[in-house]
């Protein structure tokens, strides 16, 4: 059968495609499968995907489930009551966060996911968001794709990437709809602060601006994790994200969730049931066993020592490479500076993919502000985070990455 190649048809694509990319670690893994292919051991220290399983109980869960059979038909979008009330019992168990189950919370196929259900129901075609630089990509691509248009605002490492309110007010508000930000931030492992939190409150309260709160790394090398709903009044003004992907080991599952107040639960239902159905009845009930079971010894040893030995790894390979770093950051990621010496960090990260096999992330895919960092993931075991070291230490006579470029 002859395969089509579209000479035939005067076929174009829509205009929003102008204002989009394929994704970076889209089009950089099918460079790295390339390589792979050719006989190169690539070690991927890139990107955010735990390489870890969910808890025990959590895919029995799933495997139970999946044997009744009347388990496999159609499942109530705004999610069956036993997820609701795990999802209400995730935020007062971390957070100290009442949430009611009935209408203050909604599950999610990922953050991706809510991230579309909130543009749609806030923001409409020529409206503002304000997108932090640097950031998650997502927040500015599916903005430009639904025809919002984007504001940066900085976030600086003299500020410990944090937002500058006195830039922020400053700013034409004009037309502003949402404000997105994340804390544990990525890609810098910027700290959650309840002062930052809480001037987030009183912004959107004073502009009248929704302010969401991307939080799917609170759990991960921390001891007290945070919340931005636990500020007073910040369910009448705000919406955060949250997620299992990172915190239960459970990224290809598709698990998040939304919490705000009612009425814009009610929104983005309006949104969600029109443009998908409810997740497999195995997953949500799997999902609301992972976050109600008796999994503190679990996430101690997975969200705190497992990634506390590779964070030190990870800070190894950083000195190696000859980037700085701060070593108060958290979250999944270790975020470094590069060199002087070397001219931006995308000549840094494509001499370890060429000469070292390691793929590691260019601080620009997230931002201008991000031109001269790279960010390392947590998400590899010692073994191969120590080879990767050792590639970098041992090559070329033990020489500084630096001279091994310019030799």
């Amino acid at each position: 059968m002859k395969m089509g190649n579209n000479k035939t048809l005067n076929i174009k694509p829509a205009q929003r495609l102008d204002f989009v990319q394929e994704y970076y670690f889209s089009r950089k893994l099918k460079e790295v499968a390339q390589l792979v292919s050719e006989g190169n051991d690539i070690i991927s220290l890139a990107i955010g995907s735990p390489d870890l399983p969910p808890s025990a109980n959590t895919i029995a869960k799933l495997c139970e489930v999946a044997q009744h059979e009347d388990t496999h038909g159609y499942q109530p979008t705004k999610g069956t009551p036993q997820l609701l009330e795990a999802m209400a019992t995730h935020y007062k168990r971390w957070y100290g966060v009442d949430v009611n189950p009935q209408n203050e919370v909604m599950p999610l196929i990922g953050s991706k996911e809510g991230i579309l259900h909130i543009t749609l129901a806030f923001a409409n075609v020529g409206d503002k968001v304000l997108v932090p630089n640097p950031g998650y990509p997502t927040y500015t691509a599916l903005s430009r794709l639904l025809g919002v248009e984007v504001l940066n605002y900085n976030l600086r490492e003299e500020n410990q990437w944090q937002p500058n309110f006195d830039e922020l007010n400053d700013m034409d508000l004009s037309g502003v709809k949402l404000l997105w930000t994340n804390y544990p931030h990525m890609p810098t492992g910027g700290k959650p602060m309840m002062k930052t939190y809480e001037r987030l409150v009183e912004f959107a309260q004073t502009h009248n601006i929704v302010v969401v709160n991307d939080n799917p790394y609170s759990l991960i090398l921390t001891n007290k994790p945070r919340s931005i709903m636990q500020v007073d009044g910040a369910k009448d003004c705000c919406i955060e994200l949250n997620s299992l992907s990172k915190s239960h080991n459970m990224p290809g599952w598709r698990v998040g969730m939304c919490v705000t107040n009612a009425t814009w639960v009610q929104w983005m239902l309006k949104v969600k049931t029109n443009i998908d159905s409810g997740t497999f009845r195995g997953i949500q009930l799997a999902a609301a066993e992972a976050m109600t079971g008796n999994t503190t010894e679990w996430h101690t040893y997975y969200n705190k020592e497992v990634y506390q030995r590779r964070r030190v790894i990870a800070e190894k390979i950083m000195k190696a490479i000859g980037c700085t770093f701060a070593p108060q950051q958290t979250g999944l990621f270790l975020w470094g500076k590069i060199p002087e010496s070397i001219t931006d960090a995308e000549q840094l990260t494509e001499h370890l993919l060429h000469q070292h096999g390691i793929f590691v992330a260019p601080g620009f895919i997230f931002g201008s502000n991000g031109k001269r960092y790279v960010r390392l993931s947590l998400c590899a075991n010692e073994a191969r985070m120590q080879e990767a070291l050792q590639r970098i230490t041992s090559k070329q006579d033990n020489k500084p990455i630096i001279e091994q470029q310019n030799s």
